[in-house]
């Protein structure tokens, strides 16, 4: 899928991205490429910029310098729900759930969906049948099939099913891109797989997908492509099938030359 999808132009991509916190220098002429239907992996040492420049494509971090593009349009995003508003959708290591409301609550916070006509326009009631019925839906179409009850809290549900309703309620609403940071973070075994076979049915649904993570077997095991940053910059992009995971490492850190594309 993902060397079809580079026949054609990035869907989401940056050129010289540049980011400074007072005297530190988060990016230094970032350069990123997210191609349509391809699940991309941005992977870098702490420090190296991944997440300030991930912040960027979410409208969470405005750059310095540079450009962002979106099917080859120059964006510019003054919030995170700019990025929403065009189809890009993050979550955040922190998952930014409410856990002492609902699934369903969780899931269209902030998009409330209220009844048609005089009831929703003016009286401002809400649809809660339509979004319990659209809850259902997204997570059955991403084979969520161990949350049975969509009325019960956040708080109750396990980490895993916990990071399955933050990226159900992302693809819910991204059209375009789905940026998740370090979604299998101090997961178990058991969770993080289900975790992965989640991401994997997002991919299939034509969402395009960049994934930050620590994790090397996880990455290698359902990126298509490897964006490797340090410095403050990309420094090579590499296959997962055409290199090692330490040699991956060994780029990532300065140990060995990135390779000539």
């Amino acid at each position: 899928m993902a060397g079809a999808a580079q026949e054609s132009a990035p869907i989401l991509s940056a050129r010289g991205l540049r980011k400074a916190f007072g005297r530190v220098v988060a990016m230094d002429g970032a350069d990123f490429d997210l191609y349509r239907g391809e699940i991309l992996a941005v992977i870098g040492d702490n420090g190296a910029g991944k997440s300030t420049m991930i912040a960027a494509m979410a409208g969470a971090v405005k750059p310095d310098e540079g450009d962002i593009l979106l099917d080859g349009e120059k964006v510019v995003f003054a919030s995170p729900m700019d990025a929403r508003a065009r189809g890009i959708e993050t979550v955040f290591q922190g998952l930014a759930l409410a856990p002492a409301l609902t699934i369903v609550d969780n899931l269209f916070l902030g998009r409330e969906y209220r009844k048609r006509g005089f009831a929703g326009r003016w009286l401002r009631l809400l649809d809660r049948q339509r979004m319990r019925d659209e809850a259902r839906r997204q997570l059955s179409d991403l084979g969520l099939s161990t949350i049975q009850n969509i009325d019960q809290v956040v708080e109750t549900l396990s980490g895993g099913q916990r990071q399955g309703v933050a990226v159900a309620r992302a693809c819910a609403f991204g059209s375009n891109v789905v940026i998740l940071d370090e979604p299998t973070a101090a997961l178990g075994v058991k969770e993080s797989r289900k975790v992965l076979d989640l991401i994997l049915d997002v991919r299939a649904r034509g969402i395009s997908i960049v994934l930050i993570s620590h994790n090397m077997p996880h990455v290698f095991e359902i990126a298509d492509r490897v964006h490797i940053h340090r410095l403050g910059r990309r420094i090579a992009q590499v296959r997962p099938d055409e290199i090692t995971m330490s040699d991956a490492v060994a780029i990532m850190t300065g140990a060995m030359e990135p390779p000539h594309s």
